[in-house]
């Protein structure tokens, strides 16, 4: 090990402020999660609240909450999993078989845009887009002669509205990873099918895939774990009372009851059910991916 680190010491050095970022704000803040299995209270603190044990599961398992939220969170995630991972690979691919060096870069920076706005802009673009009265969506709605709708408070449209926005938010920077690893592919291979006389999409289907399998494979898994750890920013700014019923997930709970309401206990413990149910979803997406024959994260 000692020889392994002295011969790449300059790519350690690199790492050293990842490695600090995941001490800091990743396995420092664990210690807190002790207050799940407490009444804190900030003017006792975390070690001196009292101890209640699993009283605040046992309360959250008991409540309403539960199955709605556990099925708002489950189908928000799997649609945006099932819908939204193969359009970075699409992407990739295609941006790959242009051969026009300035249409190639337009598409590229057209889609990587969204990705530098932050989540409050790209929910204020949706909130103005779709706006009953001069959304630009409704206008056009409109301009084929059908009546305007007002989508963000209809419940069937806020899990269409959410997954889209969050393809066209993150296709354009996931991109990146696929044509990293389609660059990787050894050019002779496509050379000699293009001599056995391939197509390009015999080409793609038959090299390109193949070639890029291992990187879908760890971006699935990752995702997978992922899935039911949706951030609460964007769902926050975009539900309201009308579509509570199939918008509130884990993360806006946690958001409301621990925040909020300073019911910092409960909070607590809601989130980290989420991030058990969350580990359990990556190390059975890897064990999965291992026993299909397609390697894992470990």
């Amino acid at each position: 090990m000692i020889k392994h680190m002295k011969r790449d010491k300059q790519l350690l050095i690199l790492f050293i402020p990842c490695i600090l970022f995941y001490i800091i704000f990743r396995y420092g803040p664990l210690y807190g999660l002790i207050i799940a299995f407490k009444d804190y209270s900030v003017f006792t603190g975390i070690i001196d609240s009292p101890w209640v044990g699993l009283k605040h599961f046992n309360r959250f398992f008991l409540s309403q909450d539960f199955f709605m939220l556990f099925k708002n969170t489950l189908l928000l995630g799997f649609f945006s999993l099932v819908f939204g991972f193969p359009f970075p690979i699409i992407l990739a691919i295609m941006l790959n078989e242009i051969r026009v060096h300035w249409f190639k870069k337009i598409i590229q920076t057209a889609s990587y845009l969204p990705t530098f706005l932050s989540v409050v802009i790209i929910s204020s673009m949706i909130i103005d887009f779709l706006s009953p009265n001069n959304g630009l969506i409704n206008q056009f709605i409109s301009l084929l002669g059908f009546e305007k709708k007002y989508f963000l408070i209809d419940p069937d449209w806020f899990r269409p509205i959410y997954v889209i926005s969050d393809i066209w938010s993150s296709m354009g920077y996931e991109a990146i990873i696929f044509l990293a690893a389609i660059a990787s592919i050894s050019p002779t291979l496509y050379e000699a099918a293009k001599v056995d006389g391939c197509s390009r999409f015999q080409m793609m289907r038959h090299i390109t895939l193949p070639g890029i399998l291992p990187t879908i494979l760890i971006i699935f898994i990752l995702k997978t774990g992922s899935m039911i750890r949706i951030g609460y920013e964007k769902v926050l700014l975009l539900y309201n009372a009308m579509t509570y019923d199939v918008a509130d997930v884990f993360s806006t709970f946690v958001y409301r009851k621990g925040l909020l309401e300073s019911n910092y206990s409960y909070g607590a413990a809601v989130g980290m059910f989420e991030a058990v149910v969350a580990m359990v979803m990556l190390i059975g997406a890897n064990s999965i991916s291992k026993r299909l024959g397609g390697g894992g994260i470990w």
